[in-house]
């Protein structure tokens, strides 16, 4: 991420930012919501915000929930029992925003933003790709175009301790360019990636946010 001005446009990107891990926690992480979002992708998890002044497609991506009577769609009947206010879909809701905030926060380097976000090791390996990169004066700019379907794809639950791995499939620009501004990898093309997250929470805990505890390309 780009650095503003001190101190009018960091006090401006603090704030903006501060609004958005609330607004991600309303929509995620409210006990009737997002129930919160590990081997951790590192630099493949980059983005950041859609503004390239062309308007984009809005198409509602496609959800798709494990059958009731399935192996998953058992475990996620078993979390409705312990935490009366889980849904699924809901759930689902709170991952998109959740995919699109971390992957963009991941490529503008904002620690700050990342860390309520993902699990302590999940934390330290994005912190670590973000270092490398900084070390490197490379930076990465991704641009999400679009989330085109988001499933859920196995549920596990041991005791009161959930875990949902969600595939996000997203039409994205990736591109990373070095200190003088050549282009070390990815493209101005749209392509489409296929995520594989996995997000944990304890259903029995007073804080309703889930946590990313594993991110990698499916």
């Amino acid at each position: 991420m780009g650095a503003g001005s001190f101190p009018i446009d960091l006090v401006l990107f603090a704030m903006i930012a501060g609004f958005l891990v609330l607004r991600l926690r309303s929509i995620l992480g409210r006990r009737q919501g997002f129930e919160r979002p590990t081997e951790t992708r590192g630099p493949a998890v980059a983005a950041a915000p859609v503004i390239d002044g062309v308007a984009e497609r809005v198409v509602a991506p496609t959800r798709k929930l494990p059958e009731p009577e399935s192996p998953a769609g058992q475990v996620l009947a078993k979390m409705a029992t312990i935490d009366r206010q889980f849904q699924p879909a809901r759930f689902l809701d709170g991952a998109e925003v959740a995919f699109r905030m971390i992957v963009t926060a991941f490529a503008a380097g904002h620690r700050d933003t990342l860390r309520p976000l993902l699990s302590h090791d999940t934390f330290a390996a994005f912190e670590a790709a973000i270092a490398a990169r900084e070390t490197a004066g490379e930076a990465q700019r991704t641009e999400v175009r679009s989330i085109e379907s988001a499933t859920i794809e196995a549920a596990e639950l041991h005791g009161t301790l959930a875990a949902l791995t969600v595939r996000i499939v997203s039409d994205q620009v990736n591109i990373t360019t070095a200190r003088d501004g050549s282009v070390v990898s990815g493209t101005d093309a749209v392509t489409e990636i296929a995520d594989v997250w996995t997000f944990e929470r304890d259903l029995t805990a007073s804080d309703p946010a889930w946590r990313l505890v594993a991110a990698r390309n499916a």
